[in-house]
C-alpha cells in the first residue's frame, strides 16, 4: 500500500485504508460529498442568516467564558456590523489565535442568538487583510477520524497532478454518449467554478457526475461480460436431452408445468446440452413452483449417467429438497442421498460411499456437500438454492468437486432465488449470469389476505387463530427478530411458545427455532405436515423452503423489525392450497416512518417482484445481493434506479469494446479495478 501512495506516514496509509483509499488512484475517484462556497465574501451586516456564508473581520475582543458552560468566545468587526463566535471544543492556542487584532475569515451559518448574530463552531482561518478567496467551490469529502478535510483535500490535489487522467475510451463512444472527457470531469468535481448549478452537483446529474457513472458502470458490465465470455470457453459435459426419465416424472405429477415453467425449462435444457457450463439463475416468487424445474433438470443430467448435487442454505429447506426430490425420483429407480451436518455417523458413512461409487445420482444437502470428504463419482450439475446466501468460496468449492474427475471440466450450475432480483439488479450486477424468470402461479393458489394489525388488538389475533386451528387448519405463530442476539432471540421463543401453550390449552403446539439439534427439528416439522401440530411458534428459520399446504394463517410478530423480502418470504410459507389464506402482521407502535412505509409496501404488493424493487430502492443493492457481493464490485456513485439509461449504454458499449477494442477494455478495468477485476470466478 505505502509504494501506491509514498512520503505517506503508516498512520495516515491506515486512515486512508479506512476509506477504501490504496492507491493514488483511489485518491481520484474519492469524490466530494458536497461543497462549501467561499468564492464570496460578505460585509457582516449583508450576510444572510440560516445558510452558509463567508465573512471577514478584526477580532475586537477574545475571551473564556465559564456560563452557562466553558466556551471561547470571540468578537470580530468590519466596520459594517458586529459578529459573535463561539465555541464549546477549542484549545486553548485558539484563545492566541483569535486574539485582539487578529483578521479572521469564518464560515458557517449565522444565527441570532441573545446578543445579537453570532456563528457557532465556525470554519475559520487568520488571514492578511486583501488575501485572494479561493477561485472554486471548496470541496468536503467522505473522511474519518484523525484524517482532517485539509489533508485530505492536499493529498486529492497531488493525485490529481501526478494520476495519468487521460481516456480509455475511444473518442467516438465519448462523443457519441455526449458526455465530457475523463480528465475534464473529475477536475470540475474535485473544483467546480463558483458558477457551476449547485442542484445539478448535489443530485449528481451533471455531466462530470454522468461521465464518472458512465465509466463505473462499464467497468462493472466489462468485468462481469469478461468473466461470462471466460466461462463459456471452458469445457463442461454436453448433457443431451433424452426426456425418457422427464416424461415419466411429468406423467406422476397431480399438476401440469404453468407456461413460465416450460419456458424456463427449455432455456435450461438448451443449456446443458452445450460443451461448456450453464450459469443460469432461475428466480420466481415465492410458490411459483422452482423445484419441480430443478428436479427436471436434474434428469437430463442423470439420463446421460452423471450426477447431480443440490445445495441448500439451511436444513429445513435442504431437507424439503430430500423430501421432494426421493418423491419425484425414487419411483423412477432414482437413489437420492441425503448430506447434513446432523447426520449420524453411520448414516452419513453410507451416504458418502453412495456418493463416491456413483450408486446415489443426487446428492441434496447443506454446506456439508462441499468439505473435504465429499467426492462425487462424476458430477456435472450443481444446483444452489437461495444462492445469494453462500459465499463465492462456498459456490467455487462445489464446482471444484466436478472438475476433480475431468481436469478442466467444470459443472453446469442452476441456482435458484426465491427473492426476486430487480431487472436494474439482473442487468448490472448479474450480468454474468443467464437469468430465467418464473413470473406465473401455479393455478389453484389463492392470494394470501395481509392485514395490518396493532400489537393492542392482540386478543382479537388470538380469536382468530383459535377458530382457524379449531375449524381443521393450521397456524404459524413467527416470534419477533432479535438481530442482535441469538441467545435473545432463542429466549423469546421459548418465552413466546410458553405463552401461547397457557393461552391455546386446547391446540397441539410446536416449536422449532436455530438452535434446535437437527433431529429434532426435523420432528417437529414433521409433526407439523402431518397434523399432529396445529400452531407452530417459529423464529424465522422457516422463511424459506417450507411447504404445508394446510396451514393457512400466519401471525408475525413485531412485523415492524422485519425487512420486506423477509416478511415477503414468511407471507409464503400460506396459501399453498386451495383454502384462503390470511397474514397477519402483528405491529408495535409507535412505528418509524421506515418500518410504516415497509408495512405499507407489503399490505398493498403480492407481487415479489415489484417488493423486490421498492426493496433495492430502500436499502440498495448490499442486502438484495447478500453474500454475492463478497465477489463484486459494488457501485460507488451510480445509482440502478435513477442511471438506468447508463447501464443501457454502458452494457452495449461493453460488449463492442470486448469484440472490437479489447486494449480499450483492459485499460478501463485496469483504471477501475486494478488488479482487482479477477473477483468473478464462479
Amino acid at each position: 500500500m505505502g509504494d501506491e501512495l509514498p512520503g505517506l506516514s503508516k498512520s495516515t496509509l491506515t486512515r486512508l485504508a479506512r476509506l477504501g483509499i490504496a492507491a493514488r488512484f483511489d485518491l481520484v475517484l474519492h469524490l466530494p460529498l458536497r461543497y462549501d462556497d467561499e468564492t464570496r465574501l460578505y460585509s457582516l451586516n449583508e450576510a444572510p442568516a440560516g445558510q452558509p456564508v463567508q465573512v471577514e473581520g478584526k477580532s475586537i475582543e477574545c475571551d473564556i467564558q465559564y456560563r452557562p458552560r466553558r466556551q471561547l468566545v470571540c468578537h470580530i468587526q468590519d466596520g459594517s456590523g458586529v459578529l459573535t463566535l463561539r465555541f464549546f471544543n477549542f484549545y486553548p492556542s485558539q484563545l492566541k489565535q483569535l486574539a485582539a487584532g487578529a483578521r479572521v475569515r469564518a464560515f458557517g451559518e449565522i444565527r441570532h442568538g441573545f446578543y445579537g448574530p453570532e456563528m457557532v463552531h465556525p470554519k475559520y482561518r487568520v488571514v492578511q487583510e486583501g488575501a485572494p478567496v479561493p477561485r472554486a467551490l471548496t470541496p468536503v469529502y467522505p473522511t474519518t477520524s484523525g484524517l482532517a478535510q485539509d489533508e485530505l483535500r492536499r493529498l486529492i490535489a497531488r493525485a490529481l497532478v501526478d494520476s495519468d487522467l487521460a481516456d480509455t475510451l475511444p473518442g467516438g463512444l465519448i462523443e457519441r454518449l455526449r458526455l465530457p472527457a475523463f480528465r475534464d470531469a473529475v477536475l470540475r468535481l474535485h473544483n467546480p467554478p463558483p458558477q457551476t448549478p449547485r442542484a445539478a452537483l448535489a443530485g449528481r446529474t451533471h455531466p462530470a457526475w454522468r461521465r464518472v457513472k458512465f465509466d463505473e458502470l462499464l467497468a462493472q458490465q466489462l468485468s462481469m461480460q469478461a468473466h461470462y465470455r471466460r466461462r463459456k470457453a471452458a469445457g463442461a459435459p454436453a448433457l443431451r436431452p433424452r426426456g425418457k426419465l422427464a416424461q415419466a416424472l411429468l406423467s406422476r405429477l397431480p399438476f401440469k408445468l404453468t407456461t413460465a415453467q416450460n419456458k424456463a425449462l427449455a432455456q435450461i435444457r438448451h443449456d446443458l446440452a452445450q460443451p461448456h457450463p450453464m450459469q443460469r439463475l432461475l428466480q420466481g416468487d415465492v410458490g411459483s413452483g422452482k423445484t419441480v424445474v430443478a428436479a427436471l433438470a436434474a434428469l437430463q443430467s442423470v439420463e446421460n449417467g452423471r450426477q447431480v448435487a443440490v445445495m441448500a442454505p439451511t436444513e429445513i429447506l435442504a431437507e424439503q429438497h430430500y423430501r421432494k426430490f426421493a418423491a419425484w425420483l425414487e419411483p423412477l429407480g432414482i437413489r437420492v442421498a441425503w448430506l447434513s451436518g446432523g447426520l449420524g455417523r453411520k448414516e452419513k458413512r453410507a451416504a458418502l460411499a453412495a456418493v463416491a461409487k456413483g450408486e446415489a445420482m443426487i446428492a441434496v444437502g447443506t454446506h456439508a456437500l462441499i468439505e473435504e470428504e465429499v467426492e462425487f463419482a462424476g458430477l456435472a450439475l450443481a444446483i444452489v438454492d437461495e444462492q445469494h446466501r453462500f459465499g463465492v468460496h462456498q459456490r467455487l468449492a462445489l464446482r471444484m468437486k466436478g472438475a476433480r474427475p475431468n481436469p478442466g471440466a467444470q459443472p453446469h450450475q442452476l441456482m435458484m432465488s426465491a427473492t426476486p432480483i430487480p431487472r436494474t439488479l439482473a442487468m448490472s450486477y448479474y450480468a454474468d449470469l443467464d437469468v430465467s424468470v418464473i413470473d406465473e402461479a401455479p393455478p389453484g393458489r389463492t392470494p394470501v389476505t395481509t392485514k395490518l394489525v396493532s400489537a393492542a388488538r392482540r386478543g382479537e389475533v388470538i380469536r382468530r387463530v383459535r377458530d382457524a386451528c379449531m375449524a381443521g387448519s393450521q397456524a404459524y405463530w413467527v416470534c419477533p427478530l432479535i438481530e442482535e442476539s441469538e441467545a435473545l432471540q432463542l429466549k423469546t421463543a421459548l418465552a413466546t411458545h410458553a405463552t401461547l401453550v397457557a393461552t391455546f390449552p386446547e391446540l397441539r403446539l410446536g416449536l422449532v427455532h436455530g438452535r434446535l439439534q437437527t433431529g429434532e427439528k426435523a420432528r417437529v416439522m414433521d409433526a407439523f405436515r402431518g397434523g399432529a401440530i396445529q400452531l407452530l411458534v417459529a423464529t424465522t428459520v422457516i422463511e424459506v423452503g417450507v411447504d404445508v399446504p394446510n396451514a393457512t394463517l400466519m401471525v408475525i410478530e413485531h412485523a415492524e423489525r422485519m425487512g420486506l423480502a423477509q416478511l415477503h418470504q414468511l407471507r409464503g410459507r400460506v396459501g399453498r392450497g386451495a383454502d384462503a389464506a390470511a397474514c397477519i402482521l402483528l405491529y408495535a407502535n409507535p412505528l418509524t416512518p421506515a418500518a410504516r412505509e415497509r408495512l405499507k409496501i407489503v399490505y398493498q404488493h403480492q407481487d415479489g417482484f415489484e417488493i423486490a424493487r421498492h426493496d433495492l430502492r430502500l436499502r440498495g443493492p448490499g442486502e438484495l445481493l447478500g453474500a454475492r457481493q463478497s465477489g463484486i464490485p459494488m457501485l460507488r456513485f451510480a445509482d440502478l434506479d435513477a442511471d438506468l439509461d447508463l447501464l443501457d449504454q454502458a452494457r452495449a458499449a461493453a460488449a463492442t469494446l470486448l469484440r472490437e477494442q479489447p486494449d480499450a477494455a483492459r485499460a478501463h478495468l485496469a483504471r477501475w479495478f486494478g488488479g482487482r477485476h479477477e473477483f468473478l470466478k464462479v
